[in-house]
C-alpha cells in the first residue's frame, strides 16, 4: 500500500525553466532545437503570489513544444537573484534532457555561440551525451534517441 494521497495519480506536465529575458530564451530554445512555440501568457494576482511564495509576484510564460513534452520558459516580475553556477553533482541541481537522432550531428551544426561543457562524449553504458547551456546558464543534456 502506497503512503500517496487517493487522489493522487500524477502524470508529467512540463519541465520549467526560469529566465530573465523570455523572448531571448524563446529565440534560443525554437532556434537550436527546433522547439515550437504553442502558447504564451502571463500569471499575477495574489493566489498566483502566495503559490510561488514571491511577494507581488507575475510572470511571462512560453510553452515549446518537445515533440509532447511541454518545456515551459519563465521570466518573473519581480526577478529574483541568479542561481549559483551550475554543477551537474550539486545536490539540487537540475537539468532538461532532450533527445535527438544524431548527437555527433547536432554538434557538428550547433552554432559556435552556444556554450558545451565539452564535445559529445559516449559514456560506459553506451550513451552519447552532449551537455549544452542556454543563454542564463541553465544546462540541458542532449542525448541520442
Amino acid at each position: 500500500m502506497s503512503d500517496s494521497p487517493a487522489a493522487s495519480d500524477p502524470t508529467a506536465h512540463h519541465v520549467g525553466v526560469t529566465v530573465s529575458d523570455l523572448d531571448r530564451a524563446i529565440g534560443f530554445y525554437t532556434d537550436t532545437f527546433g522547439l515550437d512555440l504553442v502558447a504564451e501568457f502571463s500569471v499575477g494576482g495574489e493566489a498566483f503570489a502566495e503559490a510561488v511564495d514571491v511577494d507581488g509576484a507575475s510572470a511571462a510564460f512560453a510553452h515549446l513544444d518537445a515533440d509532447g513534452a511541454i518545456v515551459e520558459l519563465v521570466e518573473y516580475d519581480p526577478e529574483g537573484e541568479p542561481a549559483p553556477d551550475p554543477e551537474l553533482n550539486r545536490p539540487g541541481a537540475i537539468h532538461l534532457g532532450l533527445s535527438v537522432d544524431d548527437v555527433e550531428a547536432f554538434y557538428a551544426d550547433l552554432d559556435d555561440a552556444v556554450t558545451t561543457l565539452s564535445p559529445p562524449r559516449t559514456t560506459s553504458s553506451g550513451t552519447t551525451i552532449l551537455f549544452v547551456a542556454d543563454p542564463e546558464g541553465n544546462l540541458i543534456e542532449i542525448l541520442d534517441a
